[in-house]
């Protein structure tokens, strides 16, 4: 935003214009306030909220970090250990009431995400009941994921119609301002000159504020949601495997594959995770 604020008022200042001119103040207000009321108006309550929530994990650049990614992949390994070595009523306790159990307490930024603890939480009391076939729990993961991305999405979809519609409400507020200076036409060409650039700056302000400022920060909340869903697939994945029949260790490659190169922790990261069973301590003390 800096480079871009930047980059537009300095080229506007050396090609000789004054940037005060720019500065309408009342322009602003009815762009802004049509652009928030007509955003009011479009969506519910909790999406208004939610778009609040999405726009400063985007801006703080909250989304999956490696660590992230371990903490999950510790979580299903130590439960499939459980699901493969205990008694039913045994693992039952860590699903039924995750905020106590001590699995889910060694990995605190998980237990953290309700709905992230839910999902795994759901789907290994299916696996413990043991009727479901494996292609019938992949196919409700399906659903229930393609659910939570169009959820996590609304913000997205919520602003990008902003977005869409700034342009257009920043030639009302253009037009508002000629109607204002057409008032004038018997005053000096100074003045009147003055209000016709007034009137335009409503133009510019509406593309502006929709291409450079209201569009990156959607696509950002797209981006950062969308990197935050691929949990959800982590976990679809590792879970399938193991219903499949993979060893705890195999089925967490099956989760480690679906994450993004860049950010992939290496089979020796995620052995040692698993290893010290996320309580930060080294493999050696745990097995003291």
């Amino acid at each position: 935003m800096i480079v871009a604020v930047g980059c537009m008022l300095g080229g506007f200042a050396a090609m000789g214009g004054h940037i005060s001119v720019i500065w309408q103040p009342w322009e602003f207000v009815i762009i802004g306030g049509v652009s928030l009321g007509t955003f009011i108006v479009a969506n519910s309550l909790g999406t208004i909220k939610d778009t609040g929530r999405a726009a400063m994990e985007a801006i703080l650049e909250r989304k999956p970090t490696q660590r992230d990614y371990l903490d999950i992949l510790g979580v299903l390994y130590a439960l499939m250990r459980e699901l493969r070595g205990k008694a039913r009523s045994d693992v039952e306790q860590h699903v039924d009431n995750p905020s106590e159990s001590a699995i889910f307490k060694n990995f605190p930024k998980v237990l953290a995400d309700m709905d992230l603890t839910q999902f795994i939480c759901d789907y290994c009391r299916l696996i413990i009941i043991g009727n479901a076939r494996t292609h019938e729990i992949e196919a409700l993961m399906d659903e229930e994921i393609q659910t939570l991305s169009h959820d996590k999405l609304k913000p997205y979809h919520a602003l990008t119609a902003v977005a869409e519609g700034l342009p257009a409400i920043g030639i009302i507020a253009a037009v508002l301002g000629v109607v204002k200076a057409m008032g004038a036409l018997d005053q000096s060409p100074e003045l009147l000159g003055g209000l016709i650039g007034a009137a335009l700056v409503g133009t510019f302000a509406g593309i502006f504020m929709s291409y450079g400022l209201v569009a990156p920060i959607a696509h950002k909340i797209k981006v950062t949601r969308s990197q935050r869903c691929r949990l959800y697939i982590i976990v679809k994945q590792t879970l399938l495997a193991f219903m499949n029949g993979a060893m705890p260790q195999i089925a967490l490659e099956h989760g480690r594959k679906t994450i993004s190169s860049h950010d992939r922790p290496s089979i020796d990261m995620v052995e040692n995770e698993t290893v010290s069973g996320g309580a930060g301590k080294p493999a050696q003390q745990q097995a003291a």
